[in-house]
């Protein structure tokens, strides 16, 4: 591990002479930036003072939080969209100092650059009478290198014949109709076989896995909560003749896939997959407020959607059932209320609950209707190891 001489010198310095420095990093806005370095959430001070270099040696850095992954991102450029955010990334690491820069992907609606970037020009800096000024040499001389910093994607290589075994491959989910980055995952398939290979997260570098099949065709299948789902096919072997079709793009040596993504209409129906129940419980597990939130967004983003919530449990269950106490907390144990009652009342409950939270956060109720099914619609026998799977809520969308 490289040492990190006369840290706390350096970031008193900066500090005197840049009291901004001293500021708490903004969450990123959503966009695509060209992104240089990592820290972990702790490092803040560490991802501060890499910027404060970069600008000393006269780039435009800035860096930011990313809640999602929990990590600050020191970057040169913003860009409102993918294309050239991905040739500025290519340039980027032409440039020799930055041959591992990456674009990281901030989901969400894009208004407006928080950051007009450009390239590196020299800095002429006027130092008062009596102010002494942090040089890039002297910055050289106490700072060996950034200690630790978390790489994303290492360097890609140009290989004579491009298969998706070497090729770096970037999944873009989607909605141009109201300019947002989509969170979401894609599903990776052996087309010959019908079988699934794997699923990836959307908007991410990856290498798609090889089918080892007569044709070497993947399908990719976007599935996003919100909207209709959206299939892509590429040939594994030879992937260069598939920049002909529209959804795909070769910039410099990375491939990307496009999928625009279209809200769900009337008569659609999406299941909920990643909202979680507590046993016998109609209350929430923590890790489901994203999915949760994904379907306020919708229908905060569409006021005419009217929607009707289906619950679904596995088998014929009686027994207990424990509720929401009066403190209304949906993701704990703490305060709830325990009774009795049916798989189909436990299914209605569930459902119920979901509908409570979007009402607790301004959704109408009168936009929204209920519809328990207990244990008489399974995905799968009660005895399958996908059993588990049963216990689902889906959204129908009823009006548009």
């Amino acid at each position: 591990m490289k040492k990190l001489y006369y840290f706390g010198f350096i970031i008193g310095l900066l500090s005197i002479l840049n009291p901004a420095f001293c500021q708490v990093a903004n969450e990123l806005e959503p966009g695509y930036y060209v992104v240089v370095s990592a820290y972990a959430k702790s490092r803040e001070n560490v991802a501060q003072n890499y910027v404060e270099v970069l600008k000393l040696k006269g780039y435009k850095a800035s860096y930011g939080f990313n809640s999602s992954r929990n990590l600050y991102f020191a970057y040169l450029h913003y860009f409102d969209n993918l294309k050239a955010s991905l040739q500025e990334m290519r340039n980027t690491r032409s440039k020799g100092e930055f041959k591992e820069a990456w674009v990281r992907v901030i989901p969400g609606d894009i208004i407006e650059a928080p950051l007009v970037t450009q390239a590196p020009v020299p800095v002429e800096k006027v130092t008062p009478i009596g102010e002494t000024v942090a040089t890039e040499t002297a910055v050289k001389e106490i700072i060996v290198e950034d200690p630790d910093p978390i790489i994303d994607n290492p360097e890609i290589k140009q290989y004579p014949v491009m298969t998706l075994g070497n090729t770096e491959v970037f999944l873009s989910l989607y909605n141009a109709r109201n300019n947002r980055i989509v969170d979401g995952t894609v599903v990776v398939i052996d087309t010959d076989r019908s079988k699934q290979l794997t699923k990836v997260p959307g908007n991410e570098y990856l290498v798609l896995p090889d089918p080892k099949s007569k044709s070497g065709q993947l399908t990719l299948v976007c599935d996003a909560f919100g909207y209709r789902k959206v299939q892509q096919e590429i040939n594994y072997p030879l992937p260069l003749a598939d920049t002909v079709k529209s959804y795909i793009d070769l910039m410099g040596t990375t491939l990307v896939i496009k999928f625009d993504l279209i809200r769900y209409h009337k008569g659609d129906i999406g299941t909920l997959y990643n909202v979680y129940f507590y046993n016998d419980a109609s209350i929430m597990r923590p890790e489901s407020k994203f999915e949760l939130n994904s379907l306020l967004q919708m229908m905060q983003e569409n006021p005419k959607y009217k929607i009707r919530l289906h619950g679904h449990s596995n088998g014929n269950y009686h027994g207990k059932i424990i509720s929401m106490g009066p403190d209304k907390d949906f993701f704990s144990l703490d305060g709830s209320k325990q009774g009795v009652g049916s798989a189909k009342d436990l299914s209605g409950n569930r459902a119920e609950i979901i509908k409570e939270y979007l009402v607790a956060n301004g959704v109408e109720a009168s936009r929204m209707e209920v519809k328990a099914w207990g244990g008489k619609r399974p995905l799968y026998d009660k005895h399958s190891v996908n059993a588990q799977k049963n216990v689902r809520v889906e959204v129908e969308i009823l009006e548009e």
